[in-house]
């Protein structure tokens, strides 16, 4: 004769933790962006050794302008002290113009000049 034998599944109660909720919501995070002014370029070289930028002129720029640039990590302003055109110092410089500036940051290719 063969017994059967019945397996017991054992019953536990899970308890449910309560959520406790709050009257007081958090304010969502304010994210304040300045004005950037107007692009009026884009970095289109930059030579390392003489820490100076290539940049194509999309609006015009003088000499005492300040200038931000912006791109991947950089983000930074500067005052414009001198610039250049084919080696020689000037002191505006017109849309399409192709100008060389001394940069305090290393910038890449692409990044963006806005007036400040």
């Amino acid at each position: 004769m063969v017994k059967e034998v019945k397996k017991s599944k054992a019953k536990t109660k899970i308890s449910k933790k309560s959520k406790v909720k709050s009257s007081v919501k958090p304010e969502p995070k304010k994210i304040i962006k300045k004005p950037m002014g107007k692009q009026i370029g884009v970095v289109s070289n930059y030579f390392d050794h003489v820490k100076v930028a290539a940049i194509k002129l999309s609006g015009g720029l003088n000499v005492g302008d300040k200038i931000k640039i912006v791109g991947g990590e950089v983000d930074f302003e500067q005052d414009v002290g001198s610039m250049q055109i084919l080696h020689e110092d000037v002191k505006k410089a017109k849309k399409g113009d192709e100008i060389g500036i001394k940069i305090k940051k290393k910038v890449r290719k692409g990044y963006k000049i806005f007036k400040a």
